[in-house]
């Protein structure tokens, strides 16, 4: 059974900075490629995708939202996923998920930012900005 922790939330000042990060367990051992994503829920939004990232090749997605701001990453240790995040605004404010997708074919080398396109889920980490 897969299981995704996140961590590194916490509150900051705008213009600060966070590392997020994602640790997951209990992969299949034939899941060579995988697609990781990190999404948000801001007070009274709804979900949004904001980064992806295909685990065989490293390749990125962002939203243009967070675009130049965030980045994306894994590979440092195995199975982890970190978000840096840069420049925060008061609306990034919001709980921070992981989620994970295991056995995607080595051909698609561009991870969705569409949360259901996603089968395992993190429990969320609270960011929050204040000015």
């Amino acid at each position: 059974q897969v299981q995704l922790v996140e961590s590194g939330g916490g509150s900051v000042h705008v213009g600060g900075s966070l590392s997020l990060s994602c640790v997951a367990s209990g992969y299949p051992s034939s899941s060579s490629n995988k697609h990781v994503a990190w999404f948000r829920q801001a007070p009274g939004k709804e979900l949004e995708g904001i980064a992806s990232i295909v685990t065989w090749t490293g390749r990125t997605n962002y939203a243009r939202s967070v675009k130049g701001r965030f980045t994306i990453y894994s590979g440092n240790v195995a199975n982890r996923v970190d978000l840096q995040i840069h420049t925060l605004l008061p609306e990034d404010t919001g709980i921070y998920y992981c989620a994970a997708k295991s056995g995607v074919s080595t051909s698609i080398d561009l991870a969705p930012l569409t949360k259901d396109e996603y089968l395992h889920w993190g429990q969320g980490t609270q960011v929050s900005v204040s000015s």
